[in-house]
């Protein structure tokens, strides 16, 4: 009998050590690193494209390293969860991957990579100005990084950063006119999509009504119009400045008579479907149709392009560099 409990301990004692090790092999190695996609997100399928080729440029730049979506917005998030049981909407949408309909918010895709080992983890936003969303991400990266532990071992994280938008941020070290020097050279296919339809140039932006963020577009568009003279382009917004009535006004002065409108944002989703494209009579479309300008529209987000998907690939290149942080 001693003997049988004695093998039976045995048995149980290596089938331990099995699992140890099955369970160790699925974990990353020690200290490993992982990037955090945080985008406000979208809850039009056609329209994900703008998200997930930023993933595929940032992962073919660095395909040893874990990558992870995750949006901002609740209710887009709740939208994707309604839908992961709902058979239908994904035999009409067959191209959405699976892990959309289960995307989390950045603290929570964060807490998950910390949970399955990675110490190290760079989050690149999605977004494209210093606005309410980044700064409101940059918050929760401070507050995260404001954990402190008894034993420096037990701190949950050996790095946690935050890059910065499309058009840059604050200070010195990155100095934003030159990110929004680098937009205006990777937007030059829209500048000759434009010339080829003899039209100005307009794109859509989303704006605040509550934030003052506005200054980077006006800047892009002095850029935009100093590097392409040959075609006039132009920027308007859903939210605050510059407003619609005035971009007319301006285009008016300046004589233009058509436009090639564009969203000017990393998906082309509601705003541009609705607010930008719609067939009411408050979108940009029918206003700018009702005012005599003759409109054509390409509905395409920034995020398809190659070259503005790498915009967020360098930044977020960039701030490795900056915290001395390796990525594969």
């Amino acid at each position: 009998m001693q003997r049988l409990i004695s093998c039976t301990l045995l048995t149980f004692f290596c089938l331990l050590i099995s699992l140890s090790t099955v369970l160790a092999a699925e974990k990353p190695e020690n200290n490993a690193n992982a990037i955090v996609i945080a985008t406000f997100g979208t809850t039009v399928p056609r329209a994900l494209p703008g998200i997930l080729h930023i993933r595929d440029r940032m992962q073919k730049r660095f395909p040893g390293t874990e990558i992870r979506l995750a949006f901002t917005s609740n209710m887009i998030r709740k939208t994707w969860h309604k839908r992961q049981h709902d058979d239908a909407f994904k035999k009409e949408n067959p191209s959405v991957p699976e892990d959309i309909f289960y995307v989390k918010g950045p603290l929570a895709t964060i807490a998950d990579l910390q949970d399955e080992g990675f110490a190290t983890i760079l989050v690149q936003p999605g977004h494209l100005t210093l606005g309410e969303e980044y700064l409101d991400l940059v918050s929760y990266i401070k507050g995260l990084n404001s954990i402190t532990t008894i034993k420096d071992k037990n701190r949950p994280f050996l790095r946690l950063a935050v890059s910065r938008p499309a058009l840059g941020t604050m200070g010195p070290k990155h100095p934003y006119e030159e990110d929004i020097r680098q937009v205006a050279g990777v937007l030059a296919g829209d500048i000759e999509k434009a010339q080829k339809l003899g039209s100005a140039l307009l794109y859509m932006g989303h704006g605040n009504d509550y934030f003052p963020s506005s200054g980077s577009y006006l800047q892009l568009v002095d850029v935009m119009n100093s590097r392409y003279p040959e075609t006039k382009t132009y920027l308007t917004t859903v939210e605050g400045f510059p407003n619609l009535e005035s971009v007319m006004n301006q285009m008016k002065r300046d004589k233009v008579t058509k436009v090639l409108l564009k969203p000017f944002m990393s998906v082309a989703g509601d705003h541009a479907n609705n607010d930008m494209a719609g067939e009411g009579p408050e979108s940009l479309k029918s206003v700018l149709t009702e005012n005599g300008f003759q409109v054509t529209i390409i509905m395409e987000g920034l995020g398809e392009q190659d070259g503005f998907a790498d915009v967020f690939v360098d930044h977020l290149a960039q701030t490795a560099v900056d915290y001395g942080i390796t990525l594969k």
